[in-house]
């Protein structure tokens, strides 16, 4: 899998770009603040249809082109090429007058829904700032998960959205009902029926995510060990809101033994997960009502990563925590590979600057088992001769791309190149 040809119209400082790629790697040079990070922005958002730093997407769009154009815009487009299937993809970010943004996402020209474009490029995406991933709240962990199981499985995307859906229908009629008590028979008939929904998409939900942190757990473990050395062991640990299993919650202010992470039970089928997720609900029906919101759920759940049963999130080192998260994306490789067939397009954002000399020669090995991979740097001395030489090297400048011909660099351009 990887890209043919990448197109961005007013995304980030880019006015005009048309670049045509081929598979293998593609190394970016450039100073602070030229668009290095804004061009790996804009495949990831290809894949995702979401942003990678952006809290609001108005901020995606040019900002000469919402100040001057009369209808101002930004447009990703790119030519994936996957398996024997050429595919088009396209996705606009359009503001209405009231500045509503709308984002219309095409496929092979046809206009489709994000449902449909998700996990038709999978990418990979790696920043420095990622081992905020560990220690961040666990919002940011469940983001991480939805993103990455909706490249691989869209009948997880579908049942993520349905449970999102219902979510909200069910967090507002639990607020009505908590300020309008009397006369509310009608809407406790209602919340039966938002139970079994919540309950019916959300077993879906903690299933998936329940096996594919299974997954991510061993081959995240063998990646750690191949970064960190074999003295330390990494353990993936899923806490979910709702658990049929009803284990105690593990107290992560003492360290775990490993037989206490290995024994944690397979987890049973959707079906029963429903079944106790319903029950649960009724029990703290009383709560929710008074607070006016959903308790308990997949919008609840948790990752937890542990280094010899210790929480990274509470007392890891920053060394621990950021070869976790280095080996838990390493892990995202190997999961989207054995998933779909085809490694998923990797991309580096400045990695090398952060890693000793082993582990840059262990994330070049794994730049060297997927097909494309597009890496920055502000340095070209962070990479090996030999990599350079048979990387496309590109010099961003200001939001200008500027692709070098290896024939053509002097040996004085050879000696500047860190310059």
């Amino acid at each position: 899998m990887y890209l043919t040809h990448l197109g961005l119209t007013n995304f980030r400082n880019y006015t005009r770009l048309a670049l045509e790629m081929t598979p293998g790697p593609i190394l970016l040079r450039g100073d602070n603040a030229q668009g290095k990070t804004n061009l790996l922005e804009a495949v990831f958002f290809l894949a995702t249809t979401r942003s990678a730093f952006a809290r609001a997407e108005r901020q995606i769009i040019n900002w000469q082109s919402l100040e001057q154009d009369a209808l101002p815009f930004a447009r990703v487009e790119a030519q994936v090429r996957r398996g024997q299937a050429t595919l088009r993809l396209d996705s606009t970010l359009l503001p209405d007058e009231t500045g509503t943004i709308h984002k219309e996402m095409r496929l092979n020209g046809v206009r489709k829904r994000a449902l449909d474009i998700v996990g038709q490029l999978n990418v990979v995406l790696f920043l420095p700032e990622d081992i905020e991933l560990i220690v961040d709240a666990p919002a940011a962990r469940r983001r991480y998960l939805d993103i990455t199981l909706c490249q691989v499985d869209a009948g997880y995307c579908r049942a993520l959205t349905q449970y999102n859906q219902v979510l909200a229908q069910r967090n507002a009629l639990l607020k009505q009902l908590g300020e309008h008590r009397s006369g509310a028979g009608g809407q406790l008939d209602q919340l039966l029926f938002w139970d079994d929904r919540l309950a019916e998409y959300g077993a879906l939900v903690i299933v998936t995510r329940r096996e594919t942190i299974h997954q991510l757990d061993h081959l995240a473990r063998e990646r750690y060990r191949m970064l960190g050395g074999p003295h330390e062991t990494l353990r993936l640990y899923y806490a979910p809101s709702v658990d049929p299993e009803h284990r105690p919650t593990p107290d992560f202010q003492r360290p775990l033994s490993l037989e206490e992470v290995m024994n944690a039970p397979a987890g049973p089928p959707a079906p029963q997960v429903a079944q106790a997720f319903v029950q649960l609900l009724r029990q703290a029906r009383r709560e929710e009502i008074g607070r006016g919101m959903t308790v308990m759920g997949p919008h609840r759940d948790d990752l937890h990563f542990l280094i010899d049963g210790v929480d990274m999130t509470l007392y890891g080192s920053r060394g621990q925590q950021r070869t976790t998260a280095l080996a838990l994306k390493l892990a995202e490789v190997d999961l989207m590979t054995r998933a779909v067939g085809e490694a998923p397009v990797l991309l580096l954002d400045d990695v090398m600057s952060e890693l000793d000399a082993g582990r840059r020669e262990r994330v070049m090995a794994v730049v060297d088992d997927v097909q494309q991979s597009i890496l920055t740097t502000t340095d070209w001395h962070d990479y090996h001769d030999s990599f350079r030489a048979r990387a496309r090297l590109w010099q961003v400048t200001a939001g200008q791309v500027a692709v070098l011909n290896h024939d053509l660099l002097s040996a004085d351009f050879e000696s500047g190149l860190s310059g």
